[in-house]
């Protein structure tokens, strides 16, 4: 399950993919820093972009990261919940008519993103070693999601529009089996796409059958660029001041594909 993504180039370049959409983001100064991990545990506000509903326009606007179950009134369950839709199974979606995410599927979004993250299990090692995955040549890409509006009411009575999100997903190519290879949830990968089905996802004459295309569409690992970086979670500083975002030597870590069991005291 994809948790962790990085936005360390500027937002700004989304407006060179694309020209002509709104931007009605509420703060557009980014302390970038903190976009260099995001994590999707804390349903984060996130900057995607959003096709309208009954429009062809498009807007760049802040979400959460995680659809809110709006069907569940207790606090606690909510948000349990919400944690299983930080990420969408791309191969659901179509096949289950009753299900929440068919009901959004006209609802579309884009995720900017840098790159992201994913946990490396290696035997003989207690933690995970994390790894940072982009498509090769590009500064900025865009990850399909889906999006839904809810309104709140705060103890004012001032009702307030949100939005939320979340990413799509789908079996692990080859490279992307051997990271993230442990977990509940294990052999998945965001659901990579090339720029021409990115602006298919987000147009607005767009059939089932060509979702279906897209959705089985599965990035080749020679268009990727991975590299195991430093710890992620708890926010520690890295000891070399670098970037988070950027190769870490992990002394005894075995290349991919040969996970014996390796010492690491590090761990």
């Amino acid at each position: 399950m994809c948790w962790d993504i990085s936005l360390h180039t500027d937002i700004e370049l989304v407006k060179v993919s694309y020209p002509k959409i709104r931007d009605e983001r509420k703060k557009k100064d980014y302390n970038y820093d903190y976009f260099e991990n995001v994590q999707a545990i804390t349903f984060p506000e996130y900057p995607i972009i959003m096709k309208d509903k009954d429009s062809d326009g498009l807007a760049l606007v802040d979400m959460e990261w995680g659809v809110l179950p709006t069907y569940i009134q207790d606090p606690k369950l909510q948000d349990n919940r919400r944690r299983s839709m930080v990420n969408a199974r791309s191969e659901r979606i179509l096949d289950d008519k009753k299900s929440y995410w068919y009901r959004l599927r006209n609802q579309r979004c884009l995720i900017p993103v840098s790159g992201t993250y994913e946990h490396r299990k290696i035997n003989g090692w207690k933690k995970k070693v994390p790894y940072y995955i982009a498509e090769k040549g590009r500064d900025i890409f865009y990850i399909p999601g889906l999006y839904q509006w809810h309104e709140t009411v705060d103890q004012d009575g001032v009702v307030e529009k949100l939005g939320s999100f979340g990413m799509l997903t789908r079996a692990a190519n080859d490279v992307m089996a051997q990271i993230h290879n442990d977990g509940p949830n294990k052999h998945r990968m965001p659901l990579f796409l090339p720029e021409d089905l990115e602006k298919l996802w987000i147009s607005h004459n767009i059939s089932e059958d060509d979702m279906r295309a897209i959705f089985h569409f599965e990035m080749p690992k020679d268009s990727l660029i991975y590299h195991p970086v430093y710890t992620l979670r708890g926010y520690p500083n890295r000891p070399d001041d670098k970037h988070r975002y950027e190769p870490f030597n992990w002394d005894g870590l075995p290349p991919l594909g040969k996970d014996k069991p390796v010492e690491n005291t590090l761990f």
